[in-house]
């Protein structure tokens, strides 16, 4: 019986290996963010994303510690427009 993983950790292992899937993952997050629960699932997305990419790099390319970007995009995060947009371009991303 195989044992079973964090689906956390497999989106990140998917979006590691196919780094073009970030823009369709973002992209579904940001329709579905006026949902119940829709904007834990958009940070969800960023921080998959970040993590996918090095969270240290993100951060370095974001002008920011590394310390605060995990603060921001934890699930008790509450990151600014300007964090936000930060972490989009230093991740190749856009709105």
């Amino acid at each position: 019986m195989k044992a079973s993983r964090p689906h956390d950790e497999l989106v990140v292992e998917m979006l590691k290996a196919e780094p073009d899937m970030a823009d369709v993952y973002l992209a579904t997050a940001l329709e579905e963010a006026n949902l119940p629960g829709g904007q834990f699932a958009l940070l969800a997305a960023l921080r998959h994303i970040a993590e996918a990419q090095g969270m240290a790099s993100v951060a370095e390319k974001a002008g920011m510690p590394r310390e605060s970007l995990y603060r921001a995009l934890s699930p008790r995060g509450n990151p600014t427009i300007k964090t936000l947009l930060a972490v989009l371009a230093a991740s190749g991303l856009h709105l």
